[in-house]
Order: structure tokens, then sequence, then C-alpha cells
């Protein structure tokens, strides 16, 4: 009888793992691309490669019209290559989204615009500038940070679509609201999440049944976290936006973070501009997104500094995350991804 595998496993540019049942005891990690496989021939990355594949097929077997939400960011980038390993040679059973705040880093979008291209899928992008401009959305000035008004444009593109899940990379490790999630999300007919109104997920079993108008948001690396979606970074050798990498940049010290210095988040009056050698460990809206100082140029570097490093990737890094402890709860319960 031929053998079974948990996941079939398409031909990438990385090898298969190496079996280690040579009897010689444990082998030592590697920092650049995770522990060494075990006894079963699986590493850590495999096991959750798997899982992430799983919760993509289960959102493809059960819901009617999904889509994956991507940004250019890591996570996402990564969801597009478990996407490939899910379903290639076959196209994606899903277009992708992006919601464009119009205060977006230009090489994240010039980023996300020729990855969509090279993979020849649809990628739908959906912009806050239209909101406002329709009055769906209201700044209190020109300068206030956009991210939490994406939920309106989001929850627009969501009833114009017509979408019943969205696949988003959101993680677990990232922050304490979205410590709460299921793997499959459960969002009312108003776009809106209850923590407390979720569904159980026993032995990974995923319910997806829903009535018209309400959605699901899947989190297929939900269990994944910031070191090990660096880890299969390197593994996969996957092409990133040039500022997630140590680059020189102008910026101020602000309430202890590193603002940069750009036409839509200027100096103040009396801040000194300083040049740093810096890299984003998350990207988004310019105004609420800051970089981390680094000299990090490679993928193995980022990872010895991501598995050193005592402060977390959002409160490190997400200005608008810091302005209360339930910042990112209250916007999740709006419709926030």
């Amino acid at each position: 009888m031929a053998d079974i595998h948990l996941v079939p496993r398409l031909s990438v540019e990385s090898p298969p793992p190496a079996r280690t049942d040579r009897g010689d005891g444990p082998q030592r990690p590697s920092p650049a691309t995770g522990p060494a496989p075990s006894r079963e021939g699986l590493s850590h990355l495999d096991w959750l490669e798997a899982e992430a594949i799983h919760v993509l097929r289960e959102v493809a077997g059960q819901c009617a019209n999904p889509v994956l939400l991507f940004s250019g960011g890591k996570d996402s980038i990564c969801l597009l290559r478990l996407a490939e390993k899910a379903f290639r040679p076959a196209r994606f059973p899903f277009p992708l989204l992006h919601v464009d705040t119009g205060h977006n880093y230009a090489e994240v979008t010039d980023f996300r615009d020729r990855r969509a291209a090279e993979l020849g899928e649809r990628l739908i992008v959906r912009s806050l500038e239209d909101s406002i401009r329709r009055g769906r959305v209201v700044l209190k000035s020109p300068t206030e940070p956009r991210n939490k008004h994406q939920s309106v444009t989001l929850l627009d593109a969501i009833a114009e679509f017509e979408f019943d899940a969205c696949i988003g990379g959101a993680r677990r490790d990232e922050e304490k609201a979205r410590a709460k999630e299921r793997v499959f999300s459960f969002r009312d007919e108003f776009g809106q999440w209850d923590p407390k109104n979720q569904r159980p997920e026993l032995w990974s079993l995923y319910n997806a049944r829903i009535h018209k108008g309400e959605n699901i948001r899947a989190f297929p690396i939900s269990n994944w976290t910031e070191l090990d979606v660096w880890q299969y970074i390197a593994r996969e050798r996957l092409e990133l936006p040039s500022i997630y990498f140590a680059h020189r940049r102008e910026l101020v010290r602000r309430g202890g973070a590193l603002v940069p210095v750009t036409p839509v988040t200027p100096s103040r009056a009396g801040e000194t501009v300083e040049t740093v050698s810096v890299r984003f460990r998350t990207v988004g809206d310019i105004t609420c997104t800051a970089p981390v100082e680094s000299t990090a140029t490679t993928v193995e570097q980022i990872v010895a500094e991501t598995a050193t490093t005592t402060l977390t990737e959002r409160g490190a890094t997400r200005l608008d995350d810091q302005t209360s402890e339930a910042s990112m709860e209250q916007r999740k319960k709006e419709g926030y991804f």
C-alpha cells in the first residue's frame, strides 16, 4: 500500500526535511530554519504548514465565496505560499483583496501588485480614500491615523462582492485581542465580532455555516509566532518588500517610538530629525507603523534578532495599539480584521 502523507508537498525551492531516525540522538536546531526534524520526519514548521493548508482547504470546501486578504506584508506573503501548496497547479479558489488606506508604503504596495501579477491571481483593491470621498469615513483631521477606519472599507467590500469568508494572516501572539480568536472567527450580519459568541473547534473541526450577510474570518497561521513566520520565510526563500530589511531612514523619536519623517508624518517643532539604520517588523498605515533599530540585512539575521527580542511585534511598532489596553479589541468588534 502506498504511503499516506499528511499533506501532499509540491515541488518548491527548498528540499523536504531529512529524516533523523539514525538513532544518533537529537540534532541541534538551526536558527535559520528552526528545530531539526522529529523522528517522524516532520519539523514544527511542517506541522504548522500542514495545519494551515488544512484550514485553507476547509475554507475552500465549506465556503461559497471566500477571499484572501493580501497586503504585501510578511504574514500574507506566507499565506500565498501556503495557498500555492494547497491548490496548485490549479488557480486559487478565491481572489486576493487589499484595503489600501492611501497612506501605505510604496515599497509594499508595489510588491503587492507585482506578486499578484506573478501568480496570475485576481487582486481586488478597495481604497479608504474612496470611502472618505463618499462620506462613509469622516476623519477628525487630515493627519488622523487611518488604520482603524479600514473596517468601513473592508465591510463595504465584503458586502459589494458578497464574500462569506475572509482569510487573513493574523496570529495569536500579536496582541491580546487576537489571542481570543478562533481559527474560524464568526462575524454577524453587521460584520461585528463578539469574543463570547464563537464556535468550539475541538479536534480541529471547523464550522463555517452562516446565514446570508454573516461571514467568517479564517486565520490559517493563527498558531504561528513571529519567529515561525521568519523561519518559514527562510526555509521557503520567499521574496519580501525591501523595508523589512535594515536601511537608513530619516526619523524622530516620539513617545518611545521611532516615527519616520514622511509627508504624512512630518517632524514637529522641537524634534530632532535623525538618520538611523532601521527595519520594519510589521507594515501598515504610515501614520501608525514604526520601525525598529536594526542592522539585519538578511533573513537569517532577522531570525536571530527575532529570537532574542524582548519586545512584542505590535508592542514595539504599532502606535495605534498603544492608545489603550483594549484598542485592538474595540476595533475588532467594529469589523477590523
